[in-house]
């Protein structure tokens, strides 16, 4: 895995959101982002998870040049939660499992 590679994926996805108009100008409340479910479930969308949670924690750890978790399947989320609208968020889909299959090497929306 290369941290470019993950840096420029990142900013992928983020333009994605963008397009699809889910990318926030105002974050949630401090307490809204301090939800210890996964996902956030209980104080977020998914796509604030991903903007407010996912992306920055991500982003610190490249910039800390600290290493990167070395499983992530958040794909089979984003197509649960996406369900009723893969037409229009399947971009967004596939930009989340290509970052999966990036920082695991494996992919999660594959059986094993």
């Amino acid at each position: 895995m290369n941290n470019q590679q993950v840096q420029r994926q990142l900013l992928e996805l983020q333009q994605t959101m963008q397009q699809l108009d889910l990318w926030q100008q105002q974050p949630p409340s401090a307490s809204a982002l301090q939800s210890t479910q996964p996902f956030a479930v209980d104080t977020l969308d998914f796509h604030q998870w991903l903007q407010f949670i996912m992306i920055p924690r991500l982003q610190a750890l490249l910039a800390a040049d600290q290493p990167l978790p070395t499983r992530m399947a958040v794909s089979p989320m984003a197509a649960q939660v996406y369900k009723g609208q893969l037409k229009t968020h399947r971009e967004l889909i596939v930009c989340i499992r290509e970052l999966d299959i990036l920082i695991s090497g494996v992919d999660p929306m594959q059986a094993s």
